[in-house]
């Protein structure tokens, strides 16, 4: 039996992966703070399981729930193969560096790079313990390489979770897990809303982000969700690697 773990699967990128994992067979548990009912019938039209886990990925003591929980649930003598697919993000909030307020901070950097990185460091040892091959995704963004006026948190949590990337892909060179980064583009998806919403005061590049809604050039999470689940599928997937959409679409 395979299982993926998908952190916001509720919407967007996540919900997308996690229909196309279901569609593949595969059962999911999806992490998030609000529940996507649909996923319950793509499960059940592929004979597959689907189990939501409410929390909220920014608090420390519900992640390690979530982790005692899962290892309940998954770790039996059926499951061959875990994917684990961080892909909770927040952009939020957009502002100058001077204008953010430390718990907001603190939030978008505990979801953004701590969760993905307790999660991943948690699953890698559990997968090692009961021997299961564990293939993990972080989404990470173009923003990662290339500064953006008002997105000093964002870049910098995305940046971190590159480096995080490579950094265990040389730790478990020797084993048959391995870990990637995906940056998925623009896509239209609640965060694309979000961006949209700011001021330019805030955000300096956000009539670019308007136009791209206007002139229906943002990417639809269908699409850049089955271009993550080809790579995931690959045999020769490249442990370390950043992978860019760009390359596949």
């Amino acid at each position: 039996m395979e299982t993926a773990i998908i952190t916001g699967a509720s919407k967007g990128l996540g919900a997308a992966v996690a229909k196309l994992f279901l569609e593949s067979g595969i059962h999911v548990v999806g992490i998030s703070r609000t529940d996507n009912t649909q996923l319950y019938s793509y499960a059940k039209e592929n004979n597959a399981d689907y189990q939501f886990i409410s929390c909220d990925l920014s608090e420390k003591d519900a992640i390690e729930k979530v982790c005692q929980s899962l290892e309940e649930i998954l770790f039996n003598d059926t499951l061959s193969k875990l994917y684990l697919i961080n892909n909770a993000g927040l952009v939020d909030p957009i502002d100058r560096a001077e204008n953010i307020e430390i718990d907001d901070l603190m939030k978008q950097i505990h979801v953004n790079t701590v969760t993905p990185m307790a999660l991943t460091n948690y699953f890698l040892k559990k997968a090692t313990e009961h021997n299961i091959q564990l293939l993990t995704a972080i989404v990470t963004s173009g923003a990662a390489d290339k500064p953006k006026y008002g997105w000093s948190v964002y870049c910098s949590t995305k940046a971190s979770m590159n480096m995080y990337t490579q950094t265990v892909a040389i730790e478990q060179a020797e084993t048959e897990h391995a870990i990637i980064a995906f940056s998925p583009g623009v896509m239209d998806t609640g965060m694309q809303e979000i961006i949209r919403s700011s001021s330019q005061g805030a955000f300096k590049d956000v009539e670019s982000f308007r136009a791209l809604k206007e002139n229906n050039q943002l990417r639809d999470a269908d699409v850049i969700g089955g271009v993550l689940i080809d790579i995931l599928m690959d045999d020769n997937i490249e442990n370390g690697k950043i992978y860019d959409v760009r390359e596949y679409i």
